[in-house]
């Protein structure tokens, strides 16, 4: 299955990794500022997760890193990208929810950079998280077919 997610350019890759590298710094501080959000802006998906999410956090974290610095070589995540959003669907991860994770994780970005939140980091950052969440809700659609 190939994503239909319209490609980043060269600049905008460069600037989303350059921009983790920073969270990085503060990944528990930037893990916590998401699962906050996400759970603000959607409190009926607090279910969805296990009561303990310290875990949770560190694979948000893990996977962000992997997906962030393989973006120069997207067939070589694709398949795991897809996987994911396979196994979405068996946590009851609906559509609508993927707005509200990419609401999340850029408010959380935008809090962890501070001034280094510009509105170029920030439309890098839609398209990477654009292209992943497209390429994970039709590994799910297919996968709910």
């Amino acid at each position: 299955m190939v994503t239909t997610a319209p490609a980043m350019t060269s600049d905008e890759i460069t600037l989303v990794q350059t921009t983790f590298s920073k969270v990085l710094h503060i990944a528990d501080t930037a893990a916590d500022l998401f699962y906050n959000r996400l759970f603000e802006l959607d409190p009926s998906v607090r279910p969805l997760f296990a009561e303990d999410i310290s875990e949770q956090k560190k694979k948000l974290m893990a996977t962000l890193k992997t997906v962030v610095f393989s973006l120069r070589q997207l067939e070589t995540i694709v398949p795991a990208i897809q996987d994911l959003g396979q196994r979405h669907v068996r946590y009851r991860v609906e559509d609508k929810h993927y707005e509200t994770v990419g609401a999340a994780l850029l408010w959380a970005l935008e809090q962890g950079l501070g001034a280094d939140w510009t509105p170029d980091v920030k439309s890098a950052w839609v398209s990477a998280y654009t292209l992943v969440a497209k390429t994970m809700k039709d590994a799910a659609a297919v996968a709910k077919n």
